[in-house]
C-alpha cells in the first residue's frame, strides 16, 4: 500500500535519511525500531510532507506523495499520531475529535460513537478540555483524533513516550486491537517489547539507513542484531 524507495532527507544541513526503502502493506502493523537520533521521526515527517525528501519516491497505492502538501497527503488517507501528542489543549475532548472528523458514514467508519467504544475513558471526559487530561488520556485522544479522519494508514510516532508502564500496556492493547480490525499501521517505537509484540513486519533504522528487516519472530532470535542496533 505505502512504498518508500531510496528516500534522502535533510534537516537543515544534516543528512538524516540516506536512501531509506521500505513497504507498509495493507491490513498489517509495520514497526520501525531504532535508537534516538537515527531518523525515525524524520521519516514520519517525510511521509507526511512536513520534511520533504530531497530525492526518492513515496507512493500510496501507486500515487506519488513527494511534492504534495501535508493537507493533500492527509486527504489521501495518511493520519499522524505525532510524537508529543499535540492535542488542542484549549478544546474539549469532543471538540478535538469532531474537528478532525472526515470520511464515510459507513458501518465501519470511525465516528464519535465508534471511537468512544474503543476509548471509554475519553467518553467519560468528553466535556473536559485537553489541558485537564492526564498524559495517558492525552495520548488516547491523539490516537482517537487520527482515527476520526478514517485513515488508510495510521502513522504512530513514539506513542509510548513518557507514559507510565500501565498506560504503555493500554496503548499496546489499543494498537493490537486496531491491527485486529485490519487497519494499516506504521508504528515508530523505541519500546522494543511494544513494537515487536504489535508487529507483523519489523524494520530497524540506524543512522538514516535500514539495517534490518524481517518478521518479529526472526528479530527475537537475532540477538546480535538486537544488541548492535537496539541495545536490547
Amino acid at each position: 500500500m505505502l512504498e518508500v524507495h531510496e528516500v534522502h532527507t535533510y534537516r537543515g544541513q544534516s543528512y538524516v535519511l540516506q536512501g531509506v526503502s521500505m513497504k507498509v502493506p495493507d491490513a498489517a502493523c509495520t514497526t520501525l525500531l531504532g535508537r534516538n537520533g537515527m531518523g525515525k521521526t524524520t521519516l514520519i515527517r517525510s511521509l507526511m510532507g512536513l520534511s520533504p525528501p530531497r530525492s526518492g519516491s513515496i507512493k500510496l497505492d501507486g500515487k506519488e506523495l513527494v511534492g504534495l502538501q501535508p493537507f493533500e497527503i492527509a486527504k489521501l488517507g495518511l493520519a499522524l499520531v505525532p510524537q508529543g501528542r499535540h492535542i488542542f489543549r484549549s478544546l474539549t475532548v469532543d471538540e478535538n475529535l469532531t474537528l478532525a472528523a472526515r470520511g464515510s458514514n459507513g458501518q465501519d467508519s470511525w465516528n464519535l460513537e465508534h471511537v468512544y467504544e474503543i476509548f471509554p475513558q475519553l467518553k467519560a471526559r468528553r466535556r473536559n478540555s485537553g489541558s485537564q487530561l492526564s498524559g495517558g488520556e492525552q495520548q488516547m485522544l491523539a490516537i482517537a483524533r487520527a482515527l476520526m479522519t478514517n485513515p488508510r494508514i495510521l502513522l504512530m510516532d513514539e506513542p509510548s513516550e513518557g507514559l507510565a508502564p500501565v498506560i504503555v500496556e493500554r496503548v499496546s492493547e489499543v494498537i493490537k486491537g486496531l491491527r485486529g480490525q485490519k487497519l494499516s499501521i506504521l508504528l515508530v517505537e523505541q519500546n522494543y517489547r511494544l513494537g515487536v509484540e504489535a508487529a507483523d513486519h519489523v524494520y530497524i533504522l540506524s543512522k538514516g539507513v535500514v539495517v534490518w528487516k524481517g518478521k518479529p519472530e526472526a528479530l527475537e532470535a537475532a540477538e546480535k542484531v538486537r544488541q548492535t542496533h537496539l541495545g536490547v
